[in-house]
């Protein structure tokens, strides 16, 4: 098929250029994309032409599309040998995924690492190339793991085309679209595989087929045009003419073959045994050249548009019995799901022995993470059921698969159509709207969900009705809206939970939430001290626990709770709940910021953004993302006014000189929709700042007077520091001193710390106390260079030149120069842990965490892994 190259030099010179990246230990991945006919098929055959890559194939087939892990299982048939070799917990993922074992956690972020450790197992015998065509008709669950691992790719030696019709979605992968054929080639092409035509037919034929290769090799064989069609349907037309020429038992087994997703020919002829077909009839059909056999036994059409055009012409009737011949076929099987999906193709009425089979294929692909697949077979189930009761409990599992695959739309319209099935669904169906207005960033629909789910739970299940409060407080936290605050403490008082329940910490924190939010007195609750230390019980690696951890933070993010975010990770990580980890790393780094471990934040945070984005996360990645950028303010790097955290910017401003900016930005926060989120009385200590710098001092008192009361409520450590480091600002006599000495007293978070020491030596050069100034501004120099924190650093030095004193820029922190991930496998290779420990536990390759050492080594001036034990991590 080289004739399917002419034109094609551009692109074939790309994917050499893959290729030789592989040979070389360079991993990439390309997405093909173009209509029907359009050349993706020949480039993938290009590609597997190369001869020195070890070749891993699959096509995307529409009637396996329902089906968990189809494809995937096909594409590495030939490498399940190899399965022993890659991390337990990802073989045991993917076993359960292809049903060779039990079902793990179904996570499909984890399954699409063990797709990535796979393929670099695979890879340490030579480079390799993974294929996939029609991608398009991949099952979701199958795609998703492909799209995983493709983006993970690094230093394996790994090639991978996915080649797909315009349309399919591949985020983070870059993409080749294909065009048509420039007239002189398209002349070419038609000229080389068509017997002479004449004039007027042949222009027309290039017309027609608008430089799309296969057209101009099938519409010649056609006959008479039928312009007011399609390109693709013209293409299907044409194959169908020659499926025409078929006996009718060759074009019986034909049907059968389109429709098993299996392409087995033992299979397709054993159903089409009870069509009247026999063995003969396939030797017809390959005679025709419309299907051959590879592998053996495999079936493969000639072009998938063969499969499209013989199913669509497959009358209603036909297509029944054929679903009824394969279901009956694969019963009993290792195709059981197959057999259940087939038996409900050719069922058009309800029947509850055919609803039942597919509610239980769905509750497998459920337990193997194929979420989309179970929702789809829940739904069929869901129409299939005779009673309606049957159909609300179907409608309420789809919705919920539909809601876990993140497919939110769909899922709220299933929740809608289940009705009003009573108290305990219509709880789980209140809970999939939530989470999906959630899930798409609508905080607010989301809070009236939970507020609606309160009101049905608190009287009946009053625990439960504390989670959901939970849930609804967090979200006051990241919106700030008052309403919602106000609602929420509304049921916080209505509801009565028993004294001896376990959520009663839970239920006392959110309160402490509210009130904080509300501007409110906690005269009325225990000391938040003692909220924590009970709550902290509950703090765990689950969604809820995980909200406590971030709930811990509002007293103080100490080494305990520190400990704890340490744990849940650790223990998310171990037993392969990847799900929960982007929130669970959130936490963490904003422990860690808090600390002042600046580097292992920006590590947690950017893990936290990579997975969220692979398991479709947004609220978390926004989270994680806005984290990031406060680092990069810290440490004065540029950010995008245009998409980067206000907050952030405004600290940047500040950092940089840029008084005015920053309390223009502040003030919007401080005053704006933000003002009831705790995260704004974080920034008033910051406007202040900025208003005395720009001589605004004014500005400062009503914000200042919210964070005193605020303070006064809460009662921690770290808030009485800033207070007192505000009243120093702002004051107008010699209290200044005593105010910021207070404030240093009080102060345990680094970066909050070196912030009053450098405001206090200022205040003291002022104050001509150039020997006192010299003490603090000397401290808040180490801590500004110890953290990286670039403009805060330079500034401390020069009040210190203004002081007489010279100083050196401090170079010697060699970790500094190390990336996040750098820093990580670092880390943990001084540990003593192998590169394969390494990278199962932060979802690499083992070879591309050897690219990292070999990277990192020079950085530390270091030439053997032994002597990384002795390093000392500073910061």
């Amino acid at each position: 098929m080289r004739h399917m190259l002419r034109g094609r030099e551009r692109e074939s010179r790309t994917i050499d250029g893959l290729l030789g990246d592989a040979r070389a230990g360079v991993s990439g991945a390309l997405v093909i994309l173009g209509e029907p006919g359009i050349g993706k098929t020949a480039l993938l055959d290009h590609a597997a032409v190369a001869g020195d890559l070890h070749v891993l194939r699959t096509t995307g087939i529409e009637a396996e599309a329902e089906l968990p892990f189809a494809s995937l299982h096909l594409l590495f048939r030939s490498a399940l040998g190899r399965l022993d070799s890659i991390p337990e917990r990802q073989a045991a993922a993917l076993r359960g995924a292809f049903g060779l074992g039990p079902a793990g956690t179904g996570d499909r972020f984890l399954i699409g690492l063990a797709v990535l450790s796979l393929l670099a197992e695979l890879a340490e015998e030579g480079p390799v190339l993974c294929l996939v065509d029609d991608a398009q008709w991949l099952d979701r669950a199958s795609a998703d793991a492909l799209v995983i691992a493709a983006r993970r790719l690094a230093a394996e030696g790994v090639a991978m085309l996915l080649a797909a019709r315009t349309g399919f979605q591949a985020p983070g992968l870059p993409v080749l679209e294909l065009a048509g054929l420039d007239e002189t080639t398209s002349g070419e092409v038609l000229d080389s595989a068509a017997r002479p035509l004449s004039a007027e037919f042949r222009q027309r034929i290039l017309a027609e087929a608008a430089g799309n290769p296969l057209a101009l090799l099938e519409l010649p064989k056609s006959g008479e045009s039928q312009g007011e069609l399609s390109l693709t349907a013209r293409l299907e037309e044409a194959f169908a003419h020659q499926v025409d020429g078929l006996s009718a038992a060759a074009r019986a087994l034909l049907q059968v073959a389109t429709a098993d997703a299996t392409a087995e020919s033992a299979i397709v002829l054993a159903a089409g045994r009870a069509l009247g077909c026999a063995p003969e009839h396939l030797e017809e059909i390959s005679g025709a050249g419309l299907i051959h056999t590879a592998d053996g036994s495999r079936l493969e059409f000639r072009h998938p548009l063969v499969r499209a055009a013989v199913w669509q012409r497959t009358p209603l009737a036909r297509r029944l019995a054929v679903h009824h011949a394969l279901s009956q076929v694969l019963e009993g099987t290792a195709d059981a799901d197959r057999s259940a999906w087939h038996m409900a193709a050719a069922t058009l009425t309800a029947d509850e022995q055919v609803a039942a089979r597919l509610e239980a294929t769905a509750a497998r692909a459920h337990a193997r993470g194929g979420y989309a697949s179970a929702a789809s077979a829940y739904e069929r189930a869901a129409a299939l059921s005779p009673s309606a009761g049957e159909r609300a409990r179907r409608l309420t599992l789809a919705a919920e698969a539909t809601e876990f695959s993140g497919r939110f739309d769909r899922a709220r319209t299933l929740a809608l159509g289940a009705g009003n099935p009573g108290a305990e669904l219509t709880s789980r169906l209140i809970r999939v709207r939530a989470c999906c207005d959630y899930g798409e960033g609508h905080l607010q629909g989301a809070h009236a969900m939970l507020s609606v789910g309160v009101d049905h739970l608190a009287a009946a299940d009053p625990s439960s009705a504390v989670w959901l409060l939970l849930d609804a407080a967090s979200m006051i936290w990241l919106d700030g809206d008052r309403d919602m605050a106000h609602r929420t403490a509304e049921q916080l008082d209505a509801l009565r939970v028993p004294p001896d329940a376990d959520v009663v910490a839970v239920h006392q924190l959110c309160r402490w939430f509210v009130a904080l939010a509300l501007g409110r007195p906690s005269s009325g609750l225990p000391p938040l001290a003692d909220v924590v230390e009970s709550a902290r019980a509950q703090a765990g690696p689950d969604r809820r626990g995980l909200l406590l951890i971030g709930g811990l933070g509002l007293a103080d993010y100490d080494a305990r709770t520190h400990q704890l975010a340490l744990a849940a990770t650790a223990t998310l990580r171990a037993e392969g709940r990847v799900g929960l980890l982007p929130q669970a790393l959130t936490f963490l780094a904003r422990v860690e910021y808090v600390r002042g471990r600046y580097a292992d934040a920006r590590g947690f945070a950017e893990e936290a953004v990579s997975i969220a984005a692979d398991t479709g996360q947004p609220a978390w990645s926004r989270l994680a993302t806005a984290l990031l950028d406060q680092l990069a303010a810290v440490h004065g790097d540029p950010l995008d006014p245009a998409t980067a955290n206000p907050a952030a910017l405004g600290l940047l401003d500040l950092g940089q000189g840029r008084p005015e900016q920053a309390l223009l930005g502040l003030e919007a926060l401080v005053y704006g929709k933000a003002r009831n989120r705790t995260s704004a009385m974080h920034l008033v200590p910051d406007l202040v700042e900025a208003a005395l710098r720009s001589g605004r001092s004014a500005r400062a008192a009503e914000p200042f007077a919210r964070l005193e009361s605020w303070a006064g409520v809460l009662r921690q450590g770290w808030t009485d520091a800033l207070v007192s480091r505000c009243r120093a600002l702002l004051s107008t006599t010699p209290d200044a001193d005593a105010h910021f000495r207070a404030a240093l007293a009080a102060h345990e978070r680094p970066f909050d710390r070196a912030r009053t020491e450098l405001l206090y030596g200022e205040w003291l050069r002022r104050s001509r106390r150039t020997s006192d100034a010299q003490e603090h501004l000397r401290a808040a120099l180490e801590t500004f260079e110890w953290l990286g924190a670039r403009p805060w650093a330079d500034r401390a030095r020069t009040e210190l030149g203004a002081t007489g004193w010279s100083t050196q820029r401090n170079t010697g922190d060699r970790f500094a120069q190390l990336t996040p991930q750098e820093r990580q496998i670092v880390h943990l290779a001084a540990q003593g842990l192998s590169n394969k420990d390494i990278a199962a536990h932060l979802f690499l390759s083992p070879r591309t965490v050897g690219q990292h050492l070999y990277k990192a080594f020079p950085k530390l001036g270091v030439t053997a892994r032994a002597q990384l034990a002795d390093l000392t991590l500073s910061s």
